[in-house]
C-alpha cells in the first residue's frame, strides 16, 4: 500500500495515458495498418501509458535530504 501511495502520481499518469491511448487509436488510427504504433489498440495503449507515467512523474515532489 505504501507503494501505491508513494507513487500515485505515476499511476494516475499510467492510467490516463492509456485511456488517451485507445481513444487517439479509436478516433485517429491508421487506416493502412502500416503504422507502428496506432495499427492495433494494444501498441496505442502501451504508448499513451508509457508517456502518460513519463509526464506525470515530472510533477512528482522529491524529498531533499539536508544533512
Amino acid at each position: 500500500m505504501t507503494f501505491i501511495l508513494k507513487h500515485k502520481f505515476v499511476i494516475i499518469g499510467i492510467i490516463t495515458g492509456a485511456i488517451a491511448g485507445y481513444l487517439y487509436y479509436h478516433f485517429v488510427g491508421c487506416l493502412s495498418g502500416t503504422c507502428a504504433i496506432t495499427s492495433k489498440p494494444l501498441n496505442s495503449i502501451l504508448y499513451g501509458a508509457m508517456l502518460g507515467g513519463l509526464l506525470f512523474n515530472m510533477f512528482k515532489k522529491e524529498k531533499s535530504k539536508t544533512e
